[in-house]
This record gives C-alpha cells, sequence and structure tokens, in this order.
C-alpha cells in the first residue's frame, strides 16, 4: 500500500510573483470590480425604479441579467484582488469547489438567460401583433424560473461527484492560474476512488 496525503488546501500561482506587477493586478481589478458592481447595480435600480421599464420583459431580462453579472463578478474578483496583496495565495478544498459550483452556475444562468433574451427579441421582431399575448408575465417567470433550474443542474452533478472524490498529491497542488478551476495539470493532481 502506498502513503498518499489528501489535498486539503491548494495554492495558486496568480498572474506573477512579482510585486510592482502584484500592485498593478490590484488597482486594475479594484476599478474593474467596483465598475462592473456600480454599473449592473445602477441598470438593475434604473429598471425596478421605472414602471414604465419594468413592465416590458426585455427590461425585464436586462434587469436579471445584470444582476446574475454582478453575483457573477463577485465569485472571483474579490478573491485576486486579495491574493494581489498577499505573497502566498492559497484557497482550501471546499472554497475551490464552492467557487466552480457558482461559476459554473452562474455562468450557466446567465448564457440561458441571454437565449431567453434572444428569444424575446425574435418574438418582438417576427410575430409584433401577438408579442403581448406570447410574452406576458406568467412566461416571463417560467423562462427565468428555466435559467436558474438549467443552470443548477449540469454543475451540481459535475461539483458533487468531483467533491465526493478526494484529491491525492502526486507532485504538488499548485494551480497555474489566479483562480480555481477545473483545467488543473492533471499529471500534478490524479482522483482516488
Amino acid at each position: 500500500m502506498q502513503n498518499q496525503s489528501f489535498i486539503t488546501e491548494f495554492v495558486l500561482l496568480g498572474f506573477s510573483q512579482n510585486p510592482t506587477v502584484q500592485k498593478i493586478v490590484f488597482v486594475v481589478f479594484l476599478m474593474v470590480y467596483i465598475a462592473t458592481i456600480v454599473g449592473n447595480m445602477l441598470i438593475v435600480v434604473t429598471i425596478l425604479c421605472s414602471p414604465a421599464l419594468l413592465g416590458s420583459p426585455m427590461y425585464f431580462f436586462l434587469a436579471f441579467l445584470s444582476f446574475l453579472e454582478s453575483v457573477f463578478s463577485c465569485v472571483i474578483t474579490p478573491k485576486v484582488i486579495v491574493d494581489s496583496l498577499h505573497k502566498r495565495k492559497t484557497i482550501s478544498y471546499t472554497g475551490c469547489m464552492i467557487q466552480l459550483f457558482a461559476e459554473h452556475f452562474l455562468g450557466g444562468a446567465e448564457m440561458v438567460t441571454l437565449t431567453v433574451m434572444a428569444y424575446d427579441r425574435y418574438v418582438a421582431i417576427c410575430k409584433p401583433l401577438h408579442y403581448s399575448s406570447i410574452m406576458n408575465w406568467r412566461l416571463c417567470g417560467i423562462l427565468v424560473g428555466m435559467a436558474w433550474t438549467g443552470a443548477s443542474c449540469i454543475p451540481l452533478y459535475w461539483s458533487s461527484s468531483l467533491a465526493s472524490c478526494p484529491f491525492v498529491a502526486l507532485m504538488s497542488s499548485i494551480i497555474s492560474y489566479v483562480t480555481c478551476t477545473h483545467y488543473w495539470s492533471w499529471p500534478e493532481l490524479t482522483l482516488t476512488s
């Protein structure tokens, strides 16, 4: 029987080990993060505060997409910003699994929402006289529910099956990215059953 050690945390290499580059990364990512959150929340608040805009399915889906984008930005970017200030950048195994699920779930929800928005525009352009009867609030609610449900299916299965298999360190637990992704260098890590 071989002596195996299980991984409890991953080391993220980040963009660079150079302190000057890390400071530049900190400033750039912080500015982009703030602009993303403020911009998307401004869109959401503007649509929610205007009954004329909220009455249209197009703006309802736009507000939902802006909300999703704000939440999606909060999954990875704060960790990258904080890690750019630290010499050693680590993420726990649990944190890695949560980050993987969240990025795939929210990315999937955004893709389904964009598809729903394309369908909304298709109906508005190709069937303008039937638009209000086709795109009613019941259908909009179903489509948003479909975005949440459809987006959760694959990441839930993938994350639960991946989380049930412990990682064994063959060489190291180093990830060459700024975030926990599923594109690890497989010669370095392997799954045990």
